[in-house]
């Protein structure tokens, strides 16, 4: 039983999302459409925002489809996307000052080892430089990042707790099919929106499921 995986077909997981095969199946942690989600969530708080910088560490196969399912719809809402990848701190640094050189950024940060550890430095920068940005985790939006949206986790982990429950009570795992998550959460850090110099659309702030302030 697998739990908070991006990609479970292209990672070898399973052989398909509705019969997974073998002794193993789970629940998925993004689909695809969400990259269209934290696009149109960055337009809605900063409609200024022509250009998106993609934040991710190197090297990492599951960002790296994120990645290309981010740059497929960006065009449609009028938006660039640039990949700004990264190893640590110092590689962080450079590439958020170096993308902020040109006006109407903002960042959409995935979440890795390297951004995890950083994710003070990352909301700072982001600041300094006045470039919303949106992260995959809550705890990036306490961190001093902006939006936070994501899959509801408990959701998933329950979700997960009935699918081995099943299992123990003798139904196959191959015949159970993988699970794309169905309820999201949305953090928003008013504070961040102020030193930005946003005001948050009210129609988005009652969509949020967290205001921290």
């Amino acid at each position: 039983m697998f739990t908070q995986v991006s990609d479970s077909v292209g990672a070898g997981f399973v052989s398909s999302i509705a019969r997974p095969g073998g002794n193993i199946t789970g629940f998925e942690n993004f689909q695809p459409k969400i990259a269209g989600k934290w696009l149109g969530l960055l337009k809605e708080a900063a409609p200024f925002v022509t250009r998106v910088g993609i934040l991710l560490q190197l090297e990492n196969s599951s960002l790296a489809t994120l990645r290309q399912v981010i740059e497929k719809p960006a065009p449609e809402l009028g938006l660039g996307a640039t990949a700004l990848g990264v190893r640590d701190a110092t590689e962080i640094e450079h590439a958020i000052a170096t993308f902020a050189e040109q006006p109407n950024g903002a960042l959409i940060v995935l979440a890795s080892p390297v951004t995890i550890r950083n994710r003070e430095l990352i909301g700072g920068l982001c600041t300094r430089y006045r470039l919303p940005a949106i992260y995959m985790f809550r705890y990036f939006a306490t961190s001093g990042g902006l939006i936070a949206y994501r899959p509801d986790q408990l959701d998933q982990w329950r979700g997960t707790a009935r699918y081995v429950d099943r299992i123990l009570k003798g139904e196959k795992a191959a015949d159970l099919p993988v699970q794309a998550p169905t309820k999201y959460e949305l953090v928003i850090n008013l504070k961040t929106a102020k030193a930005l110099g946003l005001v948050v659309p009210p129609a988005l702030l009652a969509r949020a499921d967290e205001v921290i302030e």
